[in-house]
């Protein structure tokens, strides 16, 4: 399904035959930057196909995508949700070709930086680096927020729990983020094992919620405003706005978001060009199926009326399960199990993105600090974890201090337009890597119409829909109506910007100027020969 045959395309061969590099464990990386084989002091092989895919997967973290986005995307288009979920897919697994297509070339765990980089030009590599640190910078504090929440709504204390911005919440955030940043220390192993337990337990409960609903809605023992799911929920030109099905195609992008896991760990990966690929693509199918399943089985139950469980109901739009639960399952008896599970199902799914967040980020300033575009001191691998321990330490800190700013300023509704803001980044460095892979592969025609399509068609056709979409939600965040907050200027008191615009753009803008400063800090790296690999 990857288009990873055993053919290679003209001169790739040849790209694939250097040695491996000269990583020294606690010092800076130092190998040959040329060379996409080269050890950066990682665990090799450590990962089977297996493992890759549980870790694509659990980035996604299907549980609290679901649960914190779902209400917003049928508040666009009511029962037509359905829709969103496979179209965006489109889109997704088009761009994961090109993953697949480019780490079979090279596979850095640096991905679109290091593609890019080598590909087109070092700056523009530098940009797609940087969008991967923001987006997960901006995200880690919402899920170290809901993990926080679930904390004390699984045991019973709803005072605290339900309230996003209490001191108590953001304190148990903390602690999971630095537990998770501990396991990400320890090793890819214990961190890749936790990950199974986890993902184990959001799987069986989102299979056990979606069956229970649907069995209810077809028996008739469902509440009143449910509905038995309809093939006509499949139709997107149902939807009566085309602004609101773009909205919440957009959101539905960021609910597929991070199963690219598979990719950035592809170094500590057995037969590192192949699987991660692979991993990767199967984890967008695998996801597609779940989101399927549960859109259908949570809209039918619960409908998308505007009180009680309704799906349009203001009270449950922060998370559709916790609302859903009790109304599924019961309140007494083993009912009232399956709900304190259905609770843990998010927190364990929060906790575990958080994990893959620190993960992810964390090779991927290896990769930028091996090859010289920032800091040498982020390359550094632990000699007997073999992990990046430096850039994971960075993270954690990077992704707490952020997390305490944001809630600082303005409690749960600044992190709320922080993760908005994500699918600007999100948006841009998937499409950068469509559109790298396609021109990278331009000349696949040669070798035949699979190479051509997986390698450069489609992954064109994905980058391309997936920079448009990131360009028209930024321009959409414009409007204050569409984010928490708003900022209004001093020198233009009548003018009020969206909060999810201002922080879209102010990530924009330290990236630029972060640019300018390693283009002076860090020369090397950005000679022209780095543009043509």
């Amino acid at each position: 399904m990857t288009g990873n045959s055993d053919k290679t395309g003209p001169g790739l061969a040849e790209t694939l035959t250097s040695g491996p590099g000269t990583g020294t464990g606690t010092e800076p990386w130092s190998g040959d930057l040329d060379s996409p084989d080269a050890d950066k002091g990682l665990r090799s092989g450590a990962l089977s196909m297996a493992t890759s895919l549980i870790l694509a997967v659990a980035s996604a973290a299907p549980a609290y995508s679901l649960a914190a986005t779902l209400a917003f995307i049928v508040g666009f288009v009511g029962f037509q949700a359905p829709a969103v979920v496979v179209l965006a897919f489109v889109p997704i697994l088009f761009v994961s070709f090109g993953y697949a297509a480019l780490n079979r070339r090279d596979p850095d765990c640096g991905t679109i930086f290091t593609w890019a980089s080598r590909n087109l030009s070092p700056s523009l590599g530098f940009l797609g680096g940087w969008a991967i640190i923001a987006s997960f910078v901006l995200v880690v504090g919402s899920l170290a927020q809901v993990a926080g929440q679930y904390v004390f709504l699984l045991v019973g204390a709803a005072g605290i729990g339900s309230d996003p911005g209490s001191t108590w919440v953001m304190l148990a955030g903390l602690g999971w983020l630095a537990l998770m940043t501990v396991l990400c220390y320890r090793g890819i192993e214990i961190a890749a094992a936790v990950q199974r337990a986890l993902l184990f337990l959001e799987f069986s409960m989102l299979v056990v919620l979606s069956v229970v609903a649907l069995v209810r809605v077809y028996g008739g023992t469902a509440p009143a405003g449910a509905h038995r799911p309809q093939l006509s929920w499949l139709n997107p030109f149902a939807v009566g706005s085309v602004g609101d099905f773009i909205s919440a195609l957009v959101l539905m992008l960021f609910i597929y978001w991070g199963w690219e896991t598979a990719i950035t760990v592809n170094e500590e990966t057995a037969d590192r060009h192949r699987t991660p690929g692979r991993a990767a693509t199967w984890s967008t199918v695998l996801l597609v199926v779940v989101y399927l399943a549960a859109t259908f089985a949570v809209v039918s139950f619960a409908g998308i009326g505007d009180t009680g469980i309704g799906l349009n109901n203001p009270g449950n739009s922060g998370d559709v399960f916790y609302a859903l639960g009790t109304a599924v399952f019961g309140a007494s008896g083993f009912g009232s199990v399956l709900w304190h599970l259905l609770i843990l199902m998010v927190l364990t799914s929060a906790a575990a993105s958080t994990e893959t967040t620190v993960l992810t980020l964390s090779r991927t300033v290896l990769s930028m600090g091996a090859q010289g575009a920032l800091p040498r001191a982020l390359a550094r691998v632990h000699p007997k974890y073999r992990i990046p321990h430096v850039g994971t330490v960075a993270v954690g800190v990077a992704g707490g201090a952020v997390y305490v700013a944001m809630n600082l300023l303005g409690h749960e509704l600044v992190i709320g337009d922080a993760v908005s803001a994500c699918g600007v980044m999100i948006a841009f460095y998937y499409g950068l890597t469509g559109l790298t892979s396609a021109w990278v592969h331009r000349t696949q025609w040669r070798t035949g119409p699979a190479d051509l399509w997986l390698r450069t068609v489609l992954p064109a056709i994905g980058g391309a829909v997936l920079i448009a979409a990131g360009a028209w939600s930024l321009v959409h965040a414009w409007d204050p109506a569409n984010s928490n907050t708003s900022w209004t200027p001093s020198f233009a008191p009548d003018l009020h910007i969206g909060g999810t615009f201002v922080i879209g753009v102010a990530s924009i803008l330290v990236g630029l100027l972060a640019l300018l400063v390693c283009r002076r800090r860090y020369p090397a790296f950005f000679t022209p020969s780095k543009a043509t690999r």
